[in-house]
């Protein structure tokens, strides 16, 4: 399934910023981040959100629930480069249901570099889908 939501290149959509540095290790022979060292970015940035609103990932885990991603992609602008100060905006998008949302801008000195959205589910200790939890509800845009 794809995605409800198309994430904006405009920082003002975004209620969360979360900086990182480009690692040499991440990126290829021609200074330029793998495709696939945006995953752990989008990662970093989603734990430093739910901590950011007083939920960490061993809080949500305690109240029971489980949030895997069930669907991720991602639109490249313009290359990351080694060593590249690089904010991540991350903003709860959708929340229905069983599932909700996650949109995310990453730029480099206000630069737009690259889009993405995470889908994740929720599931419960038997690990069937649950409703998302009203705070998670709460911070979605729509």
């Amino acid at each position: 399934m794809r995605a409800a939501f198309e994430p904006t290149t405009d920082v003002r959509d975004y209620r969360f910023c979360h900086r990182l540095r480009v690692r040499f290790a991440e990126t290829d022979a021609m200074g330029v981040v793998h495709h696939a060292a945006y995953l752990p970015y989008l990662e970093e940035c989603r734990v430093e959100f739910l901590r950011s609103v007083g939920h960490p990932f061993d809080e949500i885990r305690r109240e029971g629930f489980e949030l895997p991603v069930v669907d991720i992609s991602a639109h490249y602008l313009r290359p990351l480069r080694f060593d590249d100060v690089v904010d991540v905006h991350l903003s709860v998008a959708t929340a229905r249901g069983a599932t909700f949302e996650l949109g995310y801008l990453l730029c480099v000195a206000d630069e737009a570099r690259a889009t993405a959205v995470s889908r994740h589910g929720v599931v419960g200790p038997a690990g069937r889908p649950v409703r998302c939890p009203d705070w998670l509800a709460a911070l979605a845009r729509t």
